[in-house]
């Protein structure tokens, strides 16, 4: 491979030299040849560069014609634009008449039915008053009263008519002036519709004009380069005849230096090249079939192990399989994000309840200082006979190695193995170290389990499937995650949170939060059919409201229209979070039924 290098470079240095010294190799018969095919090479690209700059000057005139086009374009519309005003000055002048005469003559025929109506309300009067009996003691002044209501009528209908008459020949004449004015618009419409069509094909021209010649002279320059490149083999040839008789052109002496030093390493790498030949001719054949074998094998080995390391199953929580609901925190996001930052500041007591109400028996953890030291409390909740059990992980940033030596120190901690793995336990509460930085903390039967189970005594969670993989894809951008395989169980272990709608449909729910500005949400939503998915994301997009608020409150989950995607029998719901919704959503995760600590941590 050295000696290939080598080769190139040498044949490059080489074309460099013959570039520069032909004038040089005139003096010299051995390459007239290669005098002539460059002088044939050269007036044929001489050719070519004549015809990029036509194709080129070409280019310029098309850009030219097609500015000018623009302009001519620009100038006719404007005069169009200019007589188009007063005509549709006029037309709109013309609109609101006619509306006037149609609201009038609307008015005279509301009139008219007026009339009518009073007339026979007053003919059933008249006829209901005669209809008495016996008649009542002013029945003629009644009557006399009706019928001289009723005489006026007929005068005022007259009147009425004549009005509406009038109101229609307005009403026609103002339709007939409407008319004009909007043929005369639909006739300039149609002018500056001609006369863009016409400007934009002579663009059209222009444009298809402009490809052919950019095609052109991109075949132009590829034939020009092209016949560069010819050229270096009578290059080739003048350099190496004047590097063996050692000239060097006068403006550039360096480039007989580099094919001198370049002939010299490729001496070296030949001789290296033929004593390694004559080291493998004397090598044992079966040996070197050993050797092969032995590579080959190692090569089918790594091709059957490596799909098998890939394809392993994901690092898992080591949580017990009974386990309904998750709730993990990621602390240092949780301080980072913009939401918490600006509560602390302007609610410090309140923003700690809530602290305190996510992280719950996480902040007994002994040593570790939770908002500086710890990454992420992971808590999952199961219930049972027994009540609510809660199982309790903290993630720390390096290694727990300092906490186990202050807790084996400390006198109050008791140590309880099992199988091999050590348990502490002090009155109502328990340690242990599953992981480099992982413990399990809270009450001791909880934490035993948590010791068998990642152990393998008992059976662990499998977190599997699209949906747990997306909720475990979010650790490193979401403060807050919370996930369920018993959605309507939530309210076991929170304040009630989702509608009673959601949680009854779903299979499995996650929520995933990030409190920036704007504070952001993420529902994972996993059905039991396909066909039950698309009906709840259609209802989504139909009624957000209904699914997304919070239970119990007037609070919507979402600022803006939710985005609802659906793959399978799995929803993903994306939506800006109000925040007041936000904090309220934070307020209920934060009141779990967890005991408030009750021993001191070590210092």
């Amino acid at each position: 491979m050295a000696l290939r290098h080598e080769k190139r470079v040498l044949q490059r240095a080489e074309i460099a030299l013959g570039r520069e010294g032909t004038s040089q190799a005139v003096n010299f018969p051995e390459v007239r040849n290669e005098i002539v095919a460059l002088k044939k090479l050269e007036q044929e690209q001489k050719e070519v560069a004549v015809q990029i700059s036509q194709i080129e000057e070409a280019l310029k005139q098309i850009e030219t014609n097609r500015q000018q086009n623009a302009t001519e374009l620009n100038t006719a519309l404007a005069q169009l634009e200019e007589e188009k005003k007063p005509v549709v000055e006029r037309r709109n002048q013309a609109k609101s008449a006619a509306d006037l005469c149609n609201r009038e003559l609307a008015g005279v025929e509301r009139r008219l039915q007026d009339n009518d109506a009073a007339d026979r309300e007053l003919l059933e009067k008249l006829a209901a008053l005669q209809a008495i009996v016996p008649p009542p003691a002013d029945f003629d002044t009644q009557a006399s009263t009706l019928s001289s209501r009723r005489a006026q009528l007929p005068e005022q209908r007259a009147e009425i008519e004549r009005a509406r008459l009038g109101s229609a020949d307005a009403c026609r004449s103002a339709k007939e002036t409407l008319t004009a004015q909007q043929a005369e618009l639909d006739g300039i419409d149609k002018r500056i519709a001609a006369i863009r069509g016409e400007y934009e094909a002579r663009d059209r021209a222009l444009n298809e004009n402009s490809r052919a010649q950019q095609e052109a002279l991109k075949q132009a320059r590829a034939l020009h380069q092209t016949v560069e490149e010819r050229k270096n083999p009578a290059y080739l040839n003048i350099g190496r005849h004047l590097a063996t008789k050692g000239i060097a052109p006068p403006n550039a002496p360096h480039l007989l230096e580099d094919v001198q030093r370049h002939r010299v390493a490729v001496e070296k790498h030949s001789q290296h090249k033929a004593e390694l030949a004559v080291l493998s001719s004397q090598i044992d054949k079966q040996e070197l079939r050993k050797f092969y074998f032995s590579g080959l094998s190692v090569l089918v080995l790594l091709a059957i192990i490596l799909p098998l390391v890939f394809q392993s199953p994901a690092k898992r929580e080591w949580l017990p399989q009974e386990t309904e609901a998750i709730l993990s925190i990621n602390t240092q996001q949780l301080q980072r994000d913009e939401l918490p930052k600006r509560w602390q500041k302007e609610q410090g007591d309140e923003w700690q309840t809530i602290w305190d109400g996510l992280t719950a028996n996480a902040e007994r953890t002994p040593v570790l200082n939770l908002p500086r030291d710890v990454v992420r409390v992971t808590r999952a909740m199961t219930s049972g006979d027994s009540g609510v059990r809660e199982f309790v992980l903290v993630q720390a940033k390096s290694d727990v190695q300092p906490v186990m030596r202050s807790i084996a120190q400390d006198q109050t901690f008791e140590r309880k193995p099992i199988s091999g793995l050590p348990v502490w336990l002090r009155p109502e509460f328990a340690l242990a170290r599953l992981g480099p930085r992982t413990l399990a903390i809270g009450a001791p039967a909880e934490v035993e389990e948590l010791v068998r189970v990642r152990l393998g005594i008992e059976q662990d969670l499998k977190i599997t499937g699209s949906l747990f993989d997306g909720f475990q894809a979010l650790d490193q951008e979401t403060a807050v995650r919370l996930i369920s395989s018993d959605p309507p169980s939530l309210s076991r272990y929170f304040s009630p949170i989702f509608t009673r709608d959601l949680l009854d449909s779903a299979q499995i729910l996650g929520l995933a939060l990030t409190l920036q500005n704007p504070v952001r949400g993420r529902l994972l939503i996993k059905m039991k059919s396909e066909k039950q998915a698309a009906e709840l994301a259609g209802k989504m997009h139909q009624e957000p409201q209904r699914w997304l608020r919070l239970q119990d409150s007037e609070l919507l989950l979402f600022a803006q229209p939710p985005e609802v995607i659906t793959q399978g029998s799995d929803l993903e719901v994306r939506f800006i979070v109000p925040e007041n919704s936000a904090r309220l959503l934070l307020q209920r995760v934060a009141k779990s039924n967890a005991p408030a600590p009750a021993v001191a941590d070590l210092e």
